[in-house]
Order: structure tokens, then C-alpha cells, then sequence
């Protein structure tokens, strides 16, 4: 997906910093197709933008960040919610990926840091602040089986799937985006996609959120020390 493609759309409270992430985006080549200053005026435009990547502020006035990502993401479950906020809490974090946000960066992230991270979102991965998708990860394993002692064998949790497709989901859940499970396996790009494609299907699932999710609550990201 070329960055002209991706079309985005900035939420902050705050004039001067959302105008600064507006021309960041903007001057890198990508599409900014609507900018709103609290929840109220984000999902007012959302529809008619129909931005793929919304780059959103936790804490705005109106329905939160939090409330936004969700609202969003059931008016369109194909659009990415990545969250910027001045908030690492561990709390926020998490509620924010509850709801659906699949990136969360902090504002001291750098220009860079914030274009890479909405192109990567953009193409379906998942991107963390450094130090945060561990905690993420961890967390979401906990809840979802507090009980667990330990991974338990791929093999009997999944037996529908390949044992390079269980590999590949296991790299999934630690927040590896393809290019890099593609380097890691040495497999090209198209295969690694194919893989995810096929254990989509398999599961009855329909895009790589809800594989990450299912993946976090088999534990399946725990257990590769390497």
C-alpha cells in the first residue's frame, strides 16, 4: 500500500499538536481526509471521511478515546485505530486495545516513529511503544486464563492447524509484523500471508486482530524464549 493510498484521519484535543501530527502526515505523502477536535466531531466525520488509519488522543472531551475506537471499529471493522496519547498507564493501554485500537503510541514518540507506525497499522500490524506490547501481551494472557500454569502444546490446542501455521500465529502474537516473521522463518512475504490467510479460514476469523486476540488467549505468545 502506497502512503498515498492510506487515508488517515487525526482526533486531539489540543489545536497546535493535532495541526503538527496533520502536517507531519501530510508532508510525508499521506492523506489526511478529516481532523476533529474531541469524540463528538470525530464520529460525526468518520462516515464520510472513511480514513483506513484514525490517529486518536485518549483523553478528548465527549465520548473518550476509548469510546471513539469502539464506535468506530463497529461502523467500520476494517478501519485501525492507532492510539497517541500522553498516557503509557497500563490501564490505558489495555482499555484502549480492549476496545479494538490495534497501535498505541506515546507523544514523545518521534516523527518517525508516528509515520511508520501509521504505515504498519495501515497494512494490519500491530505497533506498540516500546516496553508497551509486553505488557499488553502478558496482561491479555492473564485475563483470558488466569488459571494457566504454563503454554500449553499447540498441538492439542489447534490440531486444525499446520505446524508452521501455529509457528507463524505464535509470531503473530508477540506483535511481529509479516516482513519480519517472513525474515525470521526465511520465507518470502506471499507465503507468510498465505499462511495467515489459510489460518483465518481455519478459525473462521476475519482479520489479524481477532488472530492476535485468539492467539494471546491460548498463550500463545509466551512460550518462545528465543
Amino acid at each position: 500500500m502506497s502512503d498515498e493510498q492510506i487515508r488517515v484521519m487525526v482526533v486531539d484535543d489540543h489545536p497546535m499538536w493535532r495541526d503538527a501530527v496533520e502536517r507531519d502526515l501530510q508532508a510525508a505523502g499521506l492523506d489526511v481526509v478529516a481532523v476533529a477536535a474531541d469524540g463528538h466531531q470525530a464520529l460525526a466525520r468518520f462516515p464520510a471521511a472513511r480514513p483506513q488509519v484514525v490517529v486518536l488522543d485518549l483523553q478528548i472531551p465527549g465520548p473518550n478515546g476509548v469510546e471513539v475506537t469502539a464506535a468506530v471499529l463497529k461502523n467500520d471493522p476494517s478501519a485501525r485505530v492507532l492510539i497517541l496519547s500522553a498516557s503509557g498507564e497500563q490501564d490505558d493501554v489495555l482499555e484502549a486495545v480492549k476496545a479494538g485500537a490495534t497501535g498505541y503510541l506515546i507523544k514523545s514518540a518521534s516523527r518517525e516513529e508516528l509515520l511508520d507506525a501509521v504505515r504498519r497499522v495501515a497494512r494490519g500490524d500491530s505497533v506498540f511503544t516500546p516496553g508497551l506490547a509486553g505488557l499488553v501481551l502478558g496482561e491479555f494472557r492473564r485475563l483470558s486464563d488466569p488459571s494457566a500454569g504454563g503454554s500449553a502444546e499447540a498441538s492439542s490446542l489447534h490440531p486444525e492447524l499446520t505446524e508452521r501455521e501455529t509457528e507463524i500465529l505464535k509470531m503473530v502474537a508477540k506483535g511481529l509484523s509479516y516482513k519480519q516473521i517472513a525474515e525470521r522463518l526465511v520465507l518470502s512475504h506471499r507465503t507468510v500471508q498465505n499462511h495467515v490467510q489459510n489460518t483465518l479460514r481455519k478459525l473462521q476469523m476475519h482479520n489479524r486482530v481477532e488472530l492476535t486476540r485468539y492467539a494471546i488467549e491460548q498463550g500463545l505468545d509466551e512460550d518462545d524464549e528465543g
